[in-house]
């Protein structure tokens, strides 16, 4: 499935740049989103179609601006940007609560209001689809990880109900497991995380997801085994 223009927040490194850098070479023209302008501007330089709008999605009138550059057509939004919160992780019963609103702030409130000021462009489009970036966190409890597993969990409840909502619209929840990303290795402070897999080795899973338009719901990329580079 070829989608013209794309829009990825959280860009600037980790899976946000891979799957961008993949999709631009697919000759998708992709806007980026994150918040170091000269962090992003370097990682994308080069990629042809790619496209720079730094900025912070926790602001509404960046969101604001961000939708008014894109125009009037868009055929792929992915909420790649989130916020991991204090590191180390903490129990819940020692949580601070600033972190924890600066936590869903970024992770489930910015991305709704993306995809709302997004979604009559994303209506436009003959295709149109919508991905919001997962984690295991999100079904399964582990110790720390309360804050950021309940954001992505209700990412994902917003995803569901996005789907059902906008049936012209496939609103995929991705789950793309354990990466050797920065926000990952600041999760284990200290620890060896080399052996998990780079962010540029799921990315055909989500590619599959994206080509085949399966109906919406939640999708691991452990599942899309085979997947085309």
């Amino acid at each position: 499935m070829a989608y013209d223009t794309a829009l990825v927040t959280g860009a600037g490194t980790g899976f946000g740049l891979a799957l961008t850098t993949a999709l631009a070479r697919r000759g998708t023209r992709v806007t980026t989103v994150a918040r170091d302008a000269d962090r992003l501007a370097a990682a994308v330089s080069g990629l042809p179609g790619v496209t720079v709008a730094p900025g912070d999605i926790t602001d509404p009138t960046f969101r604001a601006a961000v939708a008014d550059r894109l125009g009037e057509r868009l055929d792929l939004l992915v909420h790649n940007a989130g916020e991991l919160g204090p590191s180390p992780l903490p129990p819940l019963a020692d949580y601070p609560l600033d972190a924890l609103r600066a936590v869903l702030e970024t992770t489930v409130v910015a991305p709704l209001g993306l995809t709302r000021l997004l979604l009559p462009a994303l209506r436009r489009s003959p295709a149109p689809a919508v991905v919001t970036l997962s984690s295991d966190v999100a079904v399964e409890a582990y110790p720390g990880w309360g804050g950021y597993g309940a954001a992505k969990a209700a990412l994902d409840r917003l995803a569901t109900q996005l789907g059902v909502e906008e049936p012209g619209i496939r609103v995929h929840a991705f789950d793309p497991g354990d990466m050797r990303t920065a926000m990952h290795q600041a999760a284990f402070p200290g620890e060896d995380i080399s052996d998990r897999p780079e962010p540029e080795t799921v990315v055909p899973a989500l590619l599959r997801l994206l080509d085949e338009r399966p109906p919406s719901g939640r999708y691991r990329a452990s599942d899309l085994a085979g997947s085309p580079a």
